[in-house]
């Protein structure tokens, strides 16, 4: 009787939003693991348009509306190194999506500083799907900033969060407009 232990995956990520393409590598990473988490990485480098815990709650959102193949899925935000995640979640493996060849550099030198770091710990590429390759969340987020249509990127439920965030955003630099003009006595 074979009794492995289960393979426990981190696929981590800004998230900011989850689009298509996130969706599409976490949906087939669920077929290499047996549990995949999800990590939301707090990044305040990128200075992220949604918070750790709304970029969280999407995650989960989106994870919940798949159909994963034979994985457990769960979401959880980390601020520490990713390898120190790994180790406290018993993950043996990193999934990693890539585009684009321009991808590739980047990932092989995070690959190869983890691997330095832990080296019981994989890192697993998956291409992203045809359909899913271009699909980048800053443009996403530039796209919708600028009114176009971001439903093919992102699912109805982060598009509608992303719809409300711009609004807020438009409404507060309207109103610190009027603040302007209100001092300058326009």
């Amino acid at each position: 009787m074979n009794t492995r232990e289960p393979l426990v995956g981190v696929y981590p990520g800004t998230f900011d939003p989850i689009t298509k393409g996130h969706q599409d590598i976490i949906q087939r990473a669920t077929r290499v693991v047996d549990r995949l988490i999800i990590a939301v990485a707090v990044n305040a480098g990128k200075e992220p348009l949604f918070s750790p815990d709304e970029r969280v709650e999407m995650a989960r959102a989106e994870a919940a509306a798949l159909k994963a193949a034979h994985a457990e899925i769960e979401v959880c935000a980390f601020d520490n190194l990713l390898m120190h995640l790994a180790q406290d979640v018993g993950a043996r493996v990193i999934i990693r999506g890539l585009r684009a060849v321009s991808d590739f550099e980047y990932e092989f030198q995070m690959a190869s500083m983890n691997a330095r770091l832990n080296p019981e710990v994989e890192t697993v590429f998956l291409t992203a799907s045809e359909r899913q390759q271009f699909i980048a969340s800053r443009f996403v987020k530039e796209i919708g900033r600028l009114g176009g249509d971001i439903t093919s990127f992102v699912s109805p439920r982060v598009a509608v969060r992303l719809a409300e965030r711009f609004a807020q955003e438009r409404a507060a630099a309207e109103a610190a407009k009027k603040k302007v003009r209100k001092i300058r006595g326009v």
